[in-house]
């Protein structure tokens, strides 16, 4: 739309300069030709935003065109002329002054969208890999907790076994053999009295008891 609006008099003045032949045209004629092609040049560039970003060369412009009519009006053909190319050489300038900036915005605005998306996809990316160490970190500490329970119920299945061992407990006990009584013998004729001899060592009875019992 914009091309459009700046091209349409460009194209109004190329129509007007058609319309007069160069065979027959006199000063006067090319004079205003010229003219009207030098505003359709200023307009363009206004409509660009010359007035703003290059004020100066847009009332150089304008100046050199006021002139050239002046100077129409006042019957120097040559000079309105001469005035006239030089408005429209300035509004060339202009326009193409004002492209280049425009090309060098939109290359500006187009490397900065690419830099955001490089940005964007790096920090997605160191995301990804912070999750995937927070991913292994955890697979991690899982695993030496089952270890742990692992450890824990091997150490809680040996107590038991060794609580449920029996131990044997074996008690030697020593008792003295009973001993026999000393007889006595009486005779009629004569009384004898036997002397008691002498006790020997009392034997020993040794009893083995083996006791079981489950430490608890």
């Amino acid at each position: 739309m914009f091309r459009k609006t700046f091209i349409a008099p460009l194209l109004a003045a190329s129509a007007l300069a058609l319309t007069v032949s160069p065979a027959y045209a006199g000063k006067a004629d090319r004079a205003r030709q010229a003219i009207a092609a030098a505003e359709a040049k200023i307009t363009t560039a206004e409509q660009m935003g010359s007035a703003t970003e290059l004020p100066e060369r847009t009332a150089e412009a304008r100046a050199a065109l006021a002139l050239s009519k002046e100077k129409l009006d006042a019957g120097q053909k040559s000079t309105s002329i001469t005035e006239a190319i030089r408005a429209t050489a300035l509004a060339d300038a202009t326009i193409g002054e004002l492209q280049r900036r425009k090309d060098i915005a939109v290359a500006d605005a187009n490397a900065a969208r690419e830099a955001d998306v490089s940005v964007a996809q790096q920090q997605a990316a160191a995301a990804q890999e912070q999750a995937a160490n927070a991913s292994a970190r955890a697979d991690m500490a899982q695993q030496q907790a089952a270890n742990s329970a692992a450890d824990a119920n091997a150490a809680r299945s040996a107590l038991i076994a060794s609580q449920n061992q029996q131990v044997e407990t074996t008690v030697t006990t020593q008792q003295p053999a009973p001993r026999r009584a000393a007889r006595t013998v009486t005779r009629k004729t004569t009384t004898t009295t036997a002397r008691r001899a002498p006790a020997p060592a009392p034997a020993t009875t040794t009893t083995t008891t083996t006791i079981k019992q489950a430490v608890n």
